[in-house]
């Protein structure tokens, strides 16, 4: 499904994050005060535009209400990309996200209207120390509520050539089997005759603590 994203700022987040979403194909004007970010990001994204985010006549000019998404990724000026969360919210944006720094210019960005705050580098590094200490975990993503979504790899003997059903994963283990790769073949909602092998990884959904205790239980034995 194909959405509308503005993304202000072309740091090395802004940019990055351009890129994927251009590579999703979806739609996305790219936005930053210095021409020469801009001029470099022309042929990638939609559409890009030099403005000044703490410009309102700026903004309203650029008519980020109607966008789906609006992403602020300014860098280390955290004056500026609190102001212009401010003005975000004020123009109608339903949809503000905004990259902190710091753990208290997360929490003034939330107090400002916020719709989600993101902290790139400290989530890598998170995401980076769950996989080192969990090498069977292969992504992992909070849902809040105390529910979680994960790829998991199976290489513990004991789950190996066992159907779905026998092995009972939601009444035992508390998760539902939304997906199952196995070698190159993607199995989405598969039956409870489903065969699971060594190798194969599951992707599951289900409270966080039965995502880490099942991770934990298909390690090699």
């Amino acid at each position: 499904m194909k959405q509308t994203f503005a993304i202000i700022g072309l740091g090395r987040f802004g940019s990055s994050l351009l890129t994927s979403l251009i590579k999703a194909k979806q739609e996305v004007l790219a936005i930053d005060n210095d021409p020469q970010q801009v001029e470099d990001y022309m042929d990638v994204a939609t559409h890009a535009v030099i403005a000044d985010a703490q410009d309102e006549e700026a903004l309203v000019d650029l008519d980020l209400a109607s966008f789906d998404h609006v992403i602020v990724c300014i860098g280390h000026n955290q004056q500026a990309s609190i102001l212009t969360t401010i003005l975000l919210k004020d123009l109608g944006v339903q949809d503000v996200i905004a990259k902190a720094e710091t753990k208290l210019h997360a929490r003034v960005l939330e107090k400002v209207g916020a719709d989600r705050v993101v902290r790139p580098e400290l989530e890598m590094a998170e995401r980076l120390a769950e996989n080192l200490m969990s090498p069977n975990l292969i992504s992992y993503v909070d849902l809040g509520d105390q529910m979680a979504i994960a790829e998991i790899k199976i290489a513990n003997l004991n789950f190996s050539n066992q159907s779905i059903l026998k092995l009972n994963i939601r009444q035992n283990y508390g998760l539902n089997v939304v997906a199952i790769k196995s070698q190159d073949e993607v199995v989405v909602n598969p039956g409870p005759d489903t065969i699971i092998q060594i190798g194969d990884v599951l992707t599951v959904v289900g409270k966080k603590d039965d995502v880490h205790k099942f991770e934990l239980l298909v390690e090699v034995a």
